[in-house]
Order: C-alpha cells, then sequence, then structure tokens
C-alpha cells in the first residue's frame, strides 16, 4: 500500500532511511529543512502487509527521488509522478530508478548516469601517514577566495557557484570547506554540501595546476572527513572519472553504485 507521509510518521520514515544515510542523503537532508506538508516537498511511503515501510518517495518541486532496498510498487510511484503536471525530474540510485523508469511515459530528454561512492571509515595507512598539520577550515570570510580557486580550474568553470551561495552556506553549517595556502594564495580545497543530521556529500575537490602533485587534495580531504567521520556521519560523492575514483577510494570510499539523473519533457 502506497499513501502519503505526514510528520506521525517521521520516526519509522527516518529510521528506514538513516540505515543507508549516504544514500539518502538528499531526502535526509530535505526532510529536515522542509519536512512533510509544504506545497513544494511531499513524501510517500510503500507498506507491506506487515505494515513495515519497504519504500520512500520524495516529491521536491519538480524532482522526484524513490528509494526502496528491493523491489517495490514501481509502477504505483510512476503513476504520482505521471499525475503531476510540474513532474519533469527523476534521480536516484540506479538500482531503484530502473524499476520505474518503464513505466514513466513522458518524453526522456536527457539521462546522466555518474559513479556514487561512500566512506564510512578513513584508510589507516593514509590516516596514519599524511600530514595535515597546514590544512585550515574556512570561514563565511574566505568564501570569495574559495570561489576564485574553483572558477580559476577548467572542470569547474561551468559551476554556478557564487560567493553569496557559498557565504551563506558556511554560515547556515550546511557546507564546510578546507583549504591549504602557498606563496600566499589558496592552492587547494575540498568541501561537503547537503550536510545533515546523518551525512554530508563531498564537493569541490580541486587543486590549482601549479600546486598539483603535492598531495595537497589528499589532505583537504582526510582533514574533511576525519572530521565529519568523528561527528558520526556518512560521507558521499560522485565521480565520472575513474583515475578519480581511484584516488577516492586509496582514502577510504567505496563505489555504492551508480547515481542516475533525468530530465522529461513536461506534459500538458
Amino acid at each position: 500500500m502506497i499513501r502519503r507521509l505526514t510528520q506521525e510518521d517521521h520516526e519509522v520514515c527516518f529510521t528506514f532511511l538513516g540505515e543507508q544515510a549516504a544514500e539518502n542523503l538528499f531526502i535526509i537532508g530535505d526532510i529536515e529543512a522542509y519536512g512533510y506538508e509544504k506545497d513544494f516537498q511531499k513524501l510517500w511511503g510503500e507498506f507491506n502487509a506487515a505494515g513495515q515501510l519497504i519504500a520512500v518517495l520524495l516529491k521536491y518541486e519538480d524532482n522526484y527521488i524513490p528509494y526502496a532496498k528491493g523491489t517495490f510498487d514501481a509502477e504505483g510511484f510512476a503513476n504520482i509522478m505521471l499525475n503531476d503536471p510540474k513532474f519533469n525530474m527523476m534521480s536516484g540510485l540506479k538500482e531503484v530508478t530502473a524499476q520505474i523508469e518503464p513505466f514513466v511515459t513522458h518524453l526522456l530528454k536527457r539521462k546522466r548516469q555518474t559513479y556514487y561512492a561512500k566512506c564510512t571509515a578513513l584508510s589507516n595507512e593514509l590516516q596514519a601517514t599524511v600530514d595535515t598539520s597546514l590544512i585550515q577550515q574556512a570561514t563565511p570570510q574566505d568564501a570569495e577566495r574559495l570561489v576564485e580557486l574553483l572558477n580559476a580550474i577548467p572542470e569547474f568553470s561551468e559551476s554556478k557557484i557564487t560567493v553569496e551561495r557559498k557565504r551563506r552556506g558556511l554560515e547556515d553549517g550546511v557546507s564546510r570547506s578546507f583549504f591549504i595556502e602557498e606563496e600566499g594564495r589558496m592552492a587547494s580545497t575540498a568541501s561537503t554540501t547537503a550536510e545533515n543530521s546523518l551525512s554530508a556529500m563531498v564537493v569541490g575537490v580541486a587543486t590549482l595546476e601549479e600546486f598539483k602533485k603535492k598531495g595537497y587534495a589528499t589532505q583537504c580531504m582526510i582533514k574533511l572527513c576525519d572530521q565529519l567521520l568523528g561527528e558520526g556521519k556518512e560521507l558521499c560523492l560522485f565521480y565520472d572519472n575513474p583515475n578519480a575514483g581511484a584516488i577516492y577510494k586509496r582514502i577510504g570510499f567505496q563505489d555504492i553504485g551508480f547515481w542516475m539523473m533525468y530530465s522529461f519533457n513536461e506534459q500538458g
């Protein structure tokens, strides 16, 4: 049975999602931020015959994120999306979205697959051997320099991050950044985003070209991950480049599958 979830379902829902906190980073964060009763955000749950929650569907604006541990009523979730005139996006773990995809009749505009990895413990070897004593944690006053660093790196050239948004994230506690300086310049950085009480996403791992191959990004990552893991949070990240993936795996990240992002034509 599928039904709308309310605040009364919060404990059951949060326990279910928290069993895989990194995989459910976005759903957990949105529930903590906006709850169950907003016009732009709704949640549904599927319950089995024993009354156990087995699947969750989040609607945030025009995007839907489904989550389940196994088989579920994928057609039922698809029908909820199709009955929403604003629906034009779906994202989630591949093994979940793949079950829904055949039932979505809207015209597909774009489908993107990216690696999804999480970290629940750092590599003991790197933690013991990598010196992080020069790594600094950014304050809101560092926002302009952080954005300047990211804008100087080709793979971040199309990033929509602004100084104002970066500063606000650091102020609100949904983001934190670490960096290292050399020659008076910010040389390398790593950040989180979408932090919630159980997990956080690692983003913006970057080093200026002239300071590469010095291990700076690894130092920033270890400092960042050590702090978050020490708070009991799981870390996750997306990556496209297998070479980057190899670096993350040395630190302690493990692949947990693929994250899918779909864009559809709106109907009507």
